[in-house]
């Protein structure tokens, strides 16, 4: 589970309702049907006339990926495990890696090196890796999109409902105690309005952006190492090679793990 995912949450949820009650304001105000069906409803049908039913069908997968920590090597483990196949082949041949096809729970470095044992040429291997990997660029965006809308809408529907809201306190003129309490529930709908577009929509866009640029940034390393293992470089130019992706603390993790076999 992607616990700043949850946290961040938690957080937002307790900035609100805590700093609501020190200013005076009891929590419960924000429990309001009204401004709820406004902002939420009102939230989910603008991303219904927004998008396609094959992008929304896909909200439950993006919430996934929102929610999920995923489980994969880390790059320097992946570097280490590449170099490991570079020797191989420079001692075994390139056919020798049709063994590590299956040993790989990863697509995208099984169908690589299933392109490699065939016999490809470096440029086309490395044009069909980049065309995989613009295309999952293309389907994360379409998520992070779906949410962003969702951001831009939200706070606008906030308004909406507090314009509806002074509307009926408006017709309560003659009881004060009455207009007040309807003004103050008229700015609710604003409140979750901003909370939903900027403490939840426009941050899950966010994310769902950054993870794309984490798994984008392993993948052009995959295929670094492919076209390396390919090209017959040794496992110390590999090194080198695929280092210039990582951090220092990163770089010293590989000089570690090599020590130490």
């Amino acid at each position: 589970m992607d616990k700043t995912s949850i946290i961040g949450i938690i957080l937002g949820i307790i900035a609100v309702t805590v700093g609501m009650v020190l200013k005076g304001v009891g929590a419960g105000a924000l429990i309001n049907p009204a401004a709820l069906l406004i902002i939420f409803v009102g939230t989910a049908a603008s991303v219904l006339i927004a998008f396609p039913v094959s992008t929304i069908k896909k909200i439950p997968s993006y919430f996934k990926i929102l929610l999920k920590e995923e489980e994969q090597d880390d790059i320097p483990v992946l570097i280490e495990k590449f170099s490991k196949m570079s020797d191989q082949a420079r001692r075994e041949g390139l056919l020798s890696l049709e063994t590590e096809i299956e040993a790989w729970d990863d697509d995208f470095i099984s169908s690589g090196l299933q392109l490699t044992v065939d016999g490809h040429s470096p440029e086309f291997i490395r044009e069909v890796m980049l065309e995989k990997i613009y295309a999952m660029e293309t389907r994360h965006e379409e998520g992070a999109a779906v949410f962003t809308q969702a951001g831009t809408y939200a706070p606008t529907l906030g308004v909406l409902g507090a314009v509806i809201g002074l509307i009926a306190a408006l017709g309560s003129m003659d009881d004060m105690e009455i207009l007040g309490e309807a003004i103050a529930a008229a700015f609710v709908a604003t409140l979750l309005g901003i909370f939903s577009g900027y403490v939840l929509w426009h941050p899950f866009a966010n994310k769902l952006r950054q993870k794309s640029k984490k798994e984008i940034q392993r993948k052009e390393i995959i295929v670094e190492g492919i076209l390396s293992v390919v090209n017959g470089d040794s496992p110390a130019a590999m090194r080198d090679k695929l280092s210039s992706y990582l951090t220092s603390k990163e770089i010293a993790k590989i000089k570690q793990v090599t020590e130490d076999e």
